[in-house]
């Protein structure tokens, strides 16, 4: 099977979750900046980072399935649970901006992050078991340091929400810090997959 329409499909649900996330900002009640932070202002910037951390997942699924000849079904399935994992992001989005970044949904945004990174890692690992050891992909990944410092950092902010100041709000700070370095490290481009998917496309 092609990818395109795989990707065509998960292009089409990456869009509707933006649009959800963006629908549950509230309008400010008056007409002044200051009603707009006080208003939409946390809910603000929470969008923007799970903004940013959808975009991040659209460009590397973009990159990663330029180097996947077919599709099999172990793909489909992983590729709809890292649907499913970003899916969530317009719940636990809308509820850490609710709470005001209150310890539970803190926690359960981080998870939702570390969840989607898994259902990233185990759909890259089937592409490459399909594609054999010395695929394209395999050698764009390389020794991958990026994908495996993500973790480290989802389950400190976890932890941090979890352990370090309960009762205030130290704990969510470091939290969102951490969840922050992550995407400000995916966003600085990687070129690994660019280059390969260029040698690929250049006629030997």
């Amino acid at each position: 099977m092609r990818t395109s329409r795989l990707e065509a499909f998960s292009d089409g649900v990456l869009a509707i979750i933006i649009t959800i996330m963006v629908l549950e900002l509230k309008v400010p009640e008056g007409h002044h900046f200051s009603d707009l932070v006080h208003t939409t202002g946390v809910g603000l910037l929470t969008y923007l980072l799970s903004f940013a951390y959808v975009g991040i997942y659209w460009n590397n699924h973009h990159h990663m399935f330029h180097l996947v000849r077919r599709v099999s079904g172990g793909v489909l399935w992983a590729n709809l649970a890292l649907l499913f994992c970003l899916s969530l992001f317009p719940f636990t989005t809308a509820w850490v901006d609710e709470s005001r970044f209150a310890q539970t949904p803190l926690v359960v945004y981080g998870l939702n992050l570390l969840s989607a990174a898994v259902a990233y890692f185990v759909l890259q690992t089937v592409i490459i078991r399909q594609e054999g050891p010395e695929s394209p992909l395999r050698q764009a990944i390389g020794a991958d340091l990026k994908g495996k410092l993500s973790p480290v950092f989802y389950l400190a902010g976890i932890l941090s929400a979890l352990t370090v100041d309960r009762s205030g709000r130290v704990g969510a700070w470091i939290a969102l810090a951490c969840f922050v370095v992550v995407a400000v490290m995916w966003i600085v481009p990687d070129r690994r997959i660019a280059r390969v998917v260029r040698q690929h496309e250049t006629p030997a």
